[in-house]
């Protein structure tokens, strides 16, 4: 995605089921936990780079020993960081005087993070500064081992103010006014009522205070305090969560907005965000490593029984379908056949651009990412060759001579690396001031490739704002004097927010949206701005399940080519001297190619649940009312 945009967050969780010794016997380390989280971790640094932290428990500890570690960083490549400082913390025990390395007891006795429970979080802020405060895995302290809970997730609430006060009612005083804060506080409620109670129950049936604490661990019914606790939570959620005495889950949203994967064997349980990293870490099949059904929560209990239970009933299945475009890794097995799809379905709108004209044009992605949906491209526009060939060689059969021949079959699809992008020169961007002229070296292009009577065209994953597009490419391509620039977006438009996980949440910043707010005026329809200005207002005080998304009504004046062209005019400058056109993929397409991730609100105002229409409406008043707030 050449536009900046924010990543989703990503998260681990690893149970080992067996005696540490067992790993250290099999795999020649004590440490194995701890080295599958980073695999873990790493090959999803795709998914968040703002921060990262890990925390593990050890099951069984004596009182008075340490059972819970954390560790934190918002550095800039904060996994290496947290490990970094995990390292120096165990080579720090490992090198007293007295230390006992060979013994496994004494290891998880006295060293940091030999533990059988670990999660991991890497992160991408979607609101706020990126403090060190606001990294994942929070922690919630308590004397009593049951009641201390550790969270972290990949989720946005869309009501959090509702959830805020909720706890106030219940005569909570949380420090901020925050979802991370809010759902931690929510779980953390229940769980302090749930161990009481049970705490009270044995009591009457003739348990001592010391001998209550492993019974409630045996009792603790962890999939009512989900119930209890999700209750009112409206968003895209993959919620993990850890109890002090070993007890963990990880709970999934209704919509299954947020993706989550596990796997289960009889040495592990894991679950992560992303199925071939389970796949590459553990050397297992597809076929080992299964999805987390919306609702549902996989529990692993402190003795290692695991059980899949329905926390929240299901709505329609609307899984993040930019999760498929982008955020995920390409590796996966569908997500690389989905996104060669979304190449080759947009095909039939470039050749008709081009005129059907594949000799004289060039092909090509920007950025990395684009590269696979850029062979399916590819691919479909050499089937358009081949027609073309098989159309010539029939309609001159009787007169065919080698020569011709020949010619026909020659011309093939050019394909070139045209832009690489300056990872060193991105990261020195900092200051607005400048930016501009820096933002226009970003890429380097190759030069000599390029004919003047060719047609340039470049896939993008997706145009979100046009910033990157207007200041730097088009006028990088523009350089290589192509007759045409077709710059190919393989998402459709993106027109509204999201509020699930993506930094997408003023209307103002989408180029769709500046597109259609420059059609109104120019067709004399500014009037209806205000319209859906007041329709938005008058729904500020209405329950969520009566909010109607009234944005839609700014882009059902247009149609979707209407708008592309507007885009185009938008994001080309006088001084461009190719003609530039941009294509979006069309949401039918879309749905084609991604046929499990149907969840398309930030194309068409769809939101999954009650909340997201408040959001667009609330964004759209923003953005009327001149605000820079986010709209959640």
């Amino acid at each position: 995605m050449s536009d900046a945009i924010k990543h989703e967050c990503g998260i681990a969780f690893v149970r080992l089921l067996k005696p540490l010794e067992y790993y250290r016997e099999k795999y020649g380390s004590a440490f194995y936990g701890v080295n599958k989280m980073y695999l873990l971790m790493e090959k999803q640094h795709n998914r968040g780079q703002d921060g990262a932290g890990l925390a593990s428990i050890k099951l069984d500890m004596k009182p008075g020993q340490r059972y819970i570690s954390r560790v934190r960083s918002n550095e800039q490549s904060p996994i290496q960081d947290i490990f970094k400082q995990a390292n120096e913390s165990i080579n720090g025990k490992l090198t007293e005087p007295n230390s006992k390395p060979e013994d496994t007891q004494w290891l998880k006795e006295n060293v940091s993070y030999i533990g059988e429970v670990f999660l991991g979080h890497v992160r991408y802020g979607t609101h706020g500064k990126n403090s060190i405060e606001s990294v994942h895995p929070f922690l919630r302290q308590n004397n009593w081992m049951h009641r201390n809970l550790i969270v972290a997730g990949n989720f946005n609430m869309t009501n959090n103010s509702v959830l805020f006060d909720n706890l106030v009612n219940i005569g909570q005083h949380p420090k901020e006014n925050v979802d991370t804060v809010t759902v931690m506080e929510k779980i953390g409620h229940f769980l302090d009522g749930e161990v009481s109670k049970l705490y009270k129950k044995l009591k009457k049936e003739g348990y001592s205070k010391v001998e209550a604490s492993p019974e409630i661990a045996k009792r603790l019914n962890v999939t009512k305090i989900l119930k209890k606790s999700s209750k009112y939570w409206d968003g895209g959620y993959a919620m993990a969560g850890l109890l002090g005495h070993g007890d963990a889950f990880v709970l999934r949203d209704p919509a299954g907005i947020r993706p989550a994967y596990y796997y289960k064997d009889d040495e592990v349980v894991v679950v992560a965000s992303e199925r071939p990293v389970i796949q590459t870490v553990f050397n297992v099949s597809i076929n080992d490593v299964h999805e987390l059904d919306p609702g549902k929560a996989i529990i692993v209990k402190k003795d290692g029984e695991t059980t899949i239970d329905q926390i929240i009933a299901p709505l329609e299945r609307k899984a993040c379908s930019f999760e498929r475009i982008y955020f995920s890794r390409g590796s996966d097995a569908s997500i690389y056949q989905e996104r060669k799809e979304l190449g080759r379905l947009v095909m039939p709108q470039v050749l008709k651009e081009i005129n059907n004209d594949t000799v004289n044009s060039v092909f090509s992605f920007i950025p990395n990412t684009a590269e696979t949906s850029f062979y399916g491209m590819v691919e479909a526009a050499q089937d358009e060759l081949n027609k073309q060939k098989e159309a010539s060689i029939l309609a001159e059969k009787d007169k065919l001579t080698n020569e011709r021949l020949h010619a026909i079959l020659t011309p093939k699809i050019r394909t070139e690396k045209i832009a690489i992008k300056d990872a060193k020169l991105r990261t020195f961007i900092t200051e607005d001031s400048s930016r501009d002229d820096l933002v226009a070296h970003v890429y380097d292009v190759t030069y000599g490739v390029v004919k003047p009577e060719d047609n340039l065209v470049i896939i993008d994953d997706s145009i979100v704002r046009g910033t990157t597009l207007k200041k730097s490419i088009i006028k990088m391509m523009d350089r290589l004097n192509p007759k045409k620039i077709v710059v190919v977006s393989s998402a459709p438009q993106i027109r509204f927010p999201d509020c699930y996980g993506i930094d997408m949440a003023n209307m103002d910043g989408l180029i769709a949206f500046k597109a259609a707010m420059a059609l109104l005026k120019e067709k004399g329809k500014m009037s209806l701005v205000d319209e859906v200005y007041a329709k938005c207002k008058a729904q500020e005080n209405v329950k969520d399940s009566e909010v109607i998304n009234h944005v839609n009504e700014i882009y059902n004046e247009f149609t979707a080519n209407e708008i592309s062209d507007k885009i185009s005019e938008l994001l080309t400058e006088e001084s461009v001297k190719a003609e530039v056109k941009i294509i979006y993929q069309t949401v039918e397409n879309l749905h084609k190619a991604c046929p499990e991730n149907l969840g398309d609100w930030y194309f068409t105002g769809n939101y999954p649940t009650e909340g997201g229409n408040r959001v667009a409406n609330r964004a759209f008043m923003n953005f009327y009312e001149g605000k820079k707030e986010r709209a959640y």
